[in-house]
């Protein structure tokens, strides 16, 4: 039902909205005046005010014009090429254990992934506590206001984008081939003590390629299977018009995405994603304005069963021969023909399906005869808001409220079969491999059912009402204020517990002939995860803000044409970092577990969890100073930021504070409770410089956009032996492991070591770590900072951007670095151990011929648990710069369309993620387990009626 209403209103809308605008326009002058003055508006926390009286912590993009010159796929893309303060992660680099950011469109807790570019008029970084206090908890991460467009009172208009590119793999894994695998393997049986698996003709045989079918060679990566390139395509068409009394705008977009692979099922893998949206403003009458908004959008994924990418990170390659031709079968094998007689599963006509005892199953056979299944996700969005001027009671006082419904549902169908695999028994006769026997797994079994699972669905109910009040007295003195009221409701499918944001808000601002400011910003936050006395707190921020470029002695100069320098302090209270409901609250339970004699078992009772009432908010306290300046008459412009915020009351079981005996391992049982113990620092700036220069027929605009920030743990709850190995004063986000000594060269220098204790014998070719504490034992005790992970953003993020205007030709580029963090090699193509398949990075594994070259450890069919510890030996640099973007474009000239009904046509060409510059590129841009990274080449055009 609540579908058929969506679709209902929708459809209504749509199908209105060109006609319910009034015919009267307004003048070209009021055209003009309203277009500039919304140029110069930001929206903000409940409100739009003009960008030059922002003081601080926020930052904007105009994506309706950078649409125009880059096109993007996603709304977040690369935005840390344009503006300070946000890494690609995260807001001022700060973390969350359950949620990050707010992200809002048009003032609604939304995906930024279910919004368009081509949608979006403008995106408003909401950085600095006091531009996120009236938001309340859930804003306590900073916040993303994604405003979508709006119709333009200027007539009716219709533009249509089409594009087409296609997807490029940057690199591959590399694995060893078959032989070469078999033969490490052997040498790794060796340094266990162990004697070979395989034998030398084994080898030979896998090595010559003669019979890939009885001697299997997989590679996953082979043109065989995989497209060299799949291709996305795209269509939006957007229309808007209005009148004096109403206008619309609707977005009508659709794109489908192709895959890598081509084969089996898997090559009807595809995405496509089906979008409608439409705003629709209404002046009902001078005093009063009303708006709906409305989306749907359909989402479907298609794909075959299994992961493949997972199992081309660990399908050993000599294991078994996917499919296997029928021509190798003895026309005398007659039970065997007999059994793939029996199959619904022959292979273009040609191949039956290979498995083994140990291998009845594998992905390739699985992506030609397991079947298929279909994610669908579809999400309706509404929202609704009346604009009331109530100047005649009170002059500048108005009211605004808003309240929107969303519902979006996710399920996944798929027709799941089984299949048989074949085991072959080979045979040689006068030299030619035959197979004359085979053995059976499983049955071909096609259900023709359609199977239902992982559904799952989403509820959000916002609100907001809102008393504003803005007035000028004697032409000097500016007042505004805020008196808010709001909350958002979001029902999860197999939660129990909503997630709530309810909060009142007041905001109340001052300046003086626009040169000095004041602005107060609170709110009071109710939450449900504390007990009874504990669920309000108040939130309070104070800014003030100084425009230098109005005073005397910058008034007149030729090089300053603005100066504001703006100052926050805020305390902010927030429990998104509460993992759960109830933690307050002690946990008893009851078990069996002791018998006094045979056949009986006693009841016991035992707590989990002790009780702390007391538990309250997490606090951020911060201070943070703005600057922003426009000089040499707009030459250069510039906003930077320094903020200093505290993260305080951090939730944890503090089991230092506590004597040991308040917990046990048998029974586990614990009386800690939680507590507010934690604090954590971070240090940082933010800047954004952007110049503005005519040089001959170019118009030339480079942006440089920076974000730094330091983390400490200030305060931690811990007992530790030695000094180096506690985590208060250090990095939030520090990796900490062992420090390693090379490799162990010689079994004397192994006994003249400290005793390794992670398990194995030590054996030469094994890392040798440092002993921290001189004890004779390397243990965790002996684990150090090694440096910070980057986990909510790198340290120093950069963007770049460059703009070249020739004629009807627009130059773009936008690059992008990370620098300051390190990662760890710890995936499976790096830990190799065991079984595991064997990736090319073994070659330089240690052995008694390489031990003065071998920068990897000695191969080991054990489990390696000395060599595979975090430690400095695995660690590397993530320091990367990126060409993220180029894209020229052509306008063709107005004058050619002049007679036409096409009033504006573009087409332009454009590359994304071209080219990463890094020491470890080549770690940087391989995917393992997963999908491999990509290039973006894309054509298209856009033509406006």
């Amino acid at each position: 039902m609540k579908y058929i209403q969506i679709k209902f209103i929708l459809c209504t809308m749509f199908v209105l909205s060109p006609f319910i605008v009034n015919a009267q326009t307004v003048s070209e002058n009021e055209t003009d005046s309203l277009s500039s003055e919304k140029k110069t508006l930001v929206q903000v926390a409940f409100r739009k005010m003009a960008q030059s009286d922002l003081l601080g912590g926020v930052s904007v993009i105009n994506m309706e014009e950078l649409t125009k010159k880059n096109y993007n796929t996603y709304s977040l893309d690369n935005m840390q090429g344009y503006i300070g303060g946000w890494n690609g992660n995260s807001l001022w680099g700060m973390d969350s254990d359950n949620a990050g950011y707010l992200v809002l469109v048009d003032g609604i807790p939304r995906d930024a992934n279910n919004v368009q570019p081509t949608e979006i008029e403008q995106i408003t970084f909401l950085k600095g506590a006091q531009a996120v206090v009236l938001y309340g908890s859930r804003a306590a991460k900073g916040a993303i206001y994604i405003t979508t467009k709006r119709g333009k009172t200027e007539g009716l208009s219709l533009s249509v984008w089409g594009n087409t590119g296609f997807y490029v793999s940057k690199s591959y894994p590399e694995y060893l081939g078959s032989a070469e695998y078999m033969t490490l393997y052997n040498e790794a049986r060796a340094n266990d003590g162990l004697s070979s698996l395989y034998s030398e003709t084994d080898i030979y045989n896998y090595a010559s390629g003669e019979n890939p079918f009885r001697y299997p060679n997989m590679s996953f990566y082979s043109s065989e299977y995989l497209k060299k390139a799949y291709n996305r395509s795209d269509v939006t068409a957007e229309i808007s018009g209005g009148g004096k009394r109403a206008h619309f705008y609707s977005n009508i977009g659709y794109y489908h995405q192709d895959d890598l692979f081509k084969f089996g099922e898997a090559k009807n893998n595809s995405i496509s994603r089906l979008n409608v949206r439409g705003n629709v403003d209404v002046m009902i009458s001078n005093s009063i304005n009303a708006y709906i908004n409305a989306n749907a959008t359909f989402y479907d994924s298609k794909s075959a069963k299994g992961d493949y990418w997972e199992a081309a990170s660990t399908f050993r390659p000599n294991r078994v021969a996917a499919l296997i031709p029928l021509s190798y079968i003895d026309p005398n094998a007659l039970s065997a023909w007999d059994l793939v007689n029996s199959t619904s599963n022959i292979i273009d006509g040609k191949y039956f399906l290979g498995g083994k005892q140990t291998d009845q199953t594998n992905i390739f056979a699985d992506y030609y005869a397991a079947g298929s299944s279909k994610w669908t996700s579809r999400q309706f969005q509404f929202d609704t808001g009346i604009d009331i001027d109530l100047n005649r009671m009170l002059d500048g006082l108005s009211f605004h409220t808003k309240f929107a419904v969303d519902y979006a549902t996710a399920y996944t169908t798929s027709f799941d079969n089984t299949y048989s695999a074949y085991m072959p028994t080979w045979s040689n006769y006068n030299g030619k491999d035959v197979i004359v026997n085979m053995t059976k797994y499983n049955n071909d079994e096609k259900p023709g059912i359609q199977n239902v699972s992982e559904s799952t669905d989403k509820q959000t109910i916002a609100f907001s009402g809102q008393f504003d009040y803005k007035k000028t007295f004697d032409t000097d003195h500016n007042v505004s204020a805020m008196l808010i009221a709001s909350g958002y409701q979001q029902t999860l499918s197999a939660e129990y517990h909503r997630i709530c944001n309810a909060n009142l808000a007041l905001q109340l601002g001052y300046n003086f002939q626009n040169k000095y400011y004041a602005d107060f910003g609170a709110s009071e936050i109710y939450s449900a995860k504390l007990a009874e006395g504990h669920r309000n707190a108040f939130s309070p921020s104070l800014t003030l803000g100084w425009r230098l470029g109005k005073e005397s002695f910058l008034s007149g100069s030729n090089a300053v044409d603005d100066l504001m320098l703006s100052f926050s302090g805020s305390i902010l209270h927030q429990d998104i970092d509460i993992a759960d409901y109830y933690m307050y609250k002690s946990i008893w339970s009851q078990d069996y577990g002791w018998s006094w004699y045979d056949g009986s078992l006693e009841r016991y009772t035992k707590s989990f969890r002790g009780e702390n009432e007391d538990l309250t908010f997490i606090k951020r306290k911060e201070f943070s100073i703005n600057l922003r300046t426009s000089l040499w008459q707009k030459l250069l412009t510039a906003d930077a930021s320094f903020f200093i915020n505290s993260t305080e009351g951090r939730v944890i079981t503090p089991n230092a504070l506590f004597p040991n005996y308040f917990a046990t391992g048998y029974p586990e049982a614990s009386f800690v409770p939680y507590m507010n113990s934690n604090n954590d620092k971070r240090v940082g700036f933010d800047f954004n410089i952007n110049l503005n220069k005519h040089i001959g027929d170019v118009d030339f605009t480079l942006g440089v956009a920076g974000t730094y920030y330091d983390t400490k743990a200030t305060k931690r709850s811990e007992i530790k032996e030695f000094a180096y190995e506690k985590t208060q004063g250090q990095a939030v986000d520090g990796i900490w492991g062992l420090k390693s000594d090379g490799l162990f060269q010689s079994q004397e220098e192994i006994d003249n070591s400290p005793e390794q204790t992670f398990g194995g014998t030590i054996r030469p070719g094994d890392i040798k770590y440092i002993d921290q504490n001189n004890d004779g034992i390397i243990d965790n005790h002996d684990q150090v900072f090694l440096g910070k992970g980057g986990w909510y953003g790198s340290p120093f993020t950069l963007g770049i951007n460059l703009t070249a205007k020739w004629k009807d030709f627009t130059f773009f580029a936008l690059a992008t670095g990370n620098f300051g963090a390190y990662g760890v090699k710890n995936s499976s193509y790096y830990w190799v151990y065991g079984d595991s398949k064997y990736s090319a990075i073994v070659r330089n594994r240690w052995t008694e011929d390489t031990k003065n070259t071998a920068t990897y450890p000695r191969l080991t069919t054990q489990s390696g648990s000395n060599n595979f510890q975090t430690s400095d030996f695995w660690m590397y640099k993530t320091d990367r710069f990126d060409l993220a973007k180029l894209q020229i474009t052509y306008d063709l000239p107005k004058y050619i369309l002049r007679n036409t009904f096409i009033h504006g046509l573009s087409a332009y060409v454009s590359g994304a993620n071209l080219l990463t510059i890094s020491k470890e590129r080549k770690h940087m841009e391989m995917s393992v387990g997963s999908a491999p990274q990509t290039r973006y080449y894309n054509i298209g055009v856009k033509a406006e009626f």
